[in-house]
């Protein structure tokens, strides 16, 4: 089978959410089953042999890949949501936004101690969001293997806040 170009498959809609943003819409690769399988394979085969327990998907397209990729590699899935989605204890972080600032939490049993993380989303921009959810696996004392995405926009430096962590992206934007 061809290598196939996810980038040709990702729909930019110009001016979504507001005006001057450029929105990267992976639904039109989601719908396309050759490419999601795909994906899914060259993403297994990337991290099969780095023993991980949980894949930690954050909200909410990171759940897509997140629980692709924990089936294919024998590991549990661990959602982290916006603050009063999860039903019991959780440790929550606040992190900054270019407006503002919003919050992240994750269940206080979710990742044991030293358990082998493997962090997911389908974008990383600012890295504002990737550089809080590490924040909250460390909190319960996970160790992060890496954080992989589907898109990056290289021009946000985005990856300057994860130095240190190994980081992965399929598709990348300049």
């Amino acid at each position: 089978m061809a290598a196939i170009d996810y980038r040709s498959l990702i729909r930019e809609v110009p001016d979504f959410p507001k005006p001057g943003i450029l929105f990267y819409d992976i639904t039109t690769l989601l719908k396309n089953a050759d490419a999601i399988r795909s994906l899914a394979d060259e993403l297994a085969g990337r991290y099969r042999t780095q023993q991980i327990a949980k894949v930690v998907g954050i909200e909410s397209r990171g759940f897509i890949f997140a629980g692709i990729l924990a089936a294919r590699l024998g590991a549990g899935f661990v959602p982290v949501r916006k603050p009063g989605k999860l039903p019991a204890d959780c440790y929550e972080v606040k992190y900054s936004l270019e407006y503002g600032s919003n919050s992240l939490a994750i269940h206080r049993d979710a990742i044991g101690m030293e358990e082998r993380v493997l962090i997911v989303d389908d974008l990383l921009a600012t890295g504002g969001t990737a550089e809080a959810t590490v924040s909250l696996v460390r909190q319960l004392g996970g160790e992060i293997v890496g954080l992989d995405f589907l898109v990056e926009l290289k021009s946000l430096n985005g990856r300057d806040k994860l130095a240190g962590y190994e980081v992965h992206s399929t598709v990348l934007y300049p």
